[in-house]
């Protein structure tokens, strides 16, 4: 047993939480490959349930996106994100830590964001080679 799944056995906080993510949400998963962060994978599949994948035709509640530099256009994979996302969801954009292969410049996140009608909220370490941005809708829009 891993030390997080031996937290999260303990009655500590679970790793998951520092998402948001509930039992019961649907959860969208976009950019598997090979080199994301099983662990963490595995302690939000284990809060949330199973990942839907991007041709879900469901509402999601949340969309987590692995994203390295040479992906391809983010404010496309961004948009592309918010298709099926719920008014009051969120976009999780996992990228490689500074120093690992397919590192993203945080200047790349902070410009395509807005672009994509999306702010950044927060970040966190989402493992040891991954950081996570929160990414959602601004509340200001269409809401005065």
């Amino acid at each position: 047993m891993s030390a997080t799944a031996g937290q999260a056995a303990e009655g500590q906080r679970h790793p998951a939480d520092r998402f948001g993510l509930t039992s019961g949400m649907v959860v969208m998963e976009m950019g598997f490959d090979e080199d994301v962060e099983h662990d963490l994978r595995e302690l939000l599949i284990e809060k949330c349930g199973e990942l839907v994948d991007e041709d879900t035709d469901e509402v999601v509640d949340a969309v987590l996106v692995w994203y390295r530099d040479g992906d391809g256009d983010l404010v496309d994979l961004l948009v592309d994100a918010l298709g099926p996302l719920a008014d009051s969801g969120v976009v999780w954009l996992l990228t490689p830590k500074a120093g690992r292969e397919g590192h993203v410049e945080p200047g790349e996140i902070t410009e395509a964001a807005p672009t994509a009608g999306l702010q950044q909220t927060s970040t966190i370490s989402a493992g040891k080679d991954w950081s996570g941005a929160r990414l959602v809708a601004p509340k200001s829009r269409g809401k005065r």
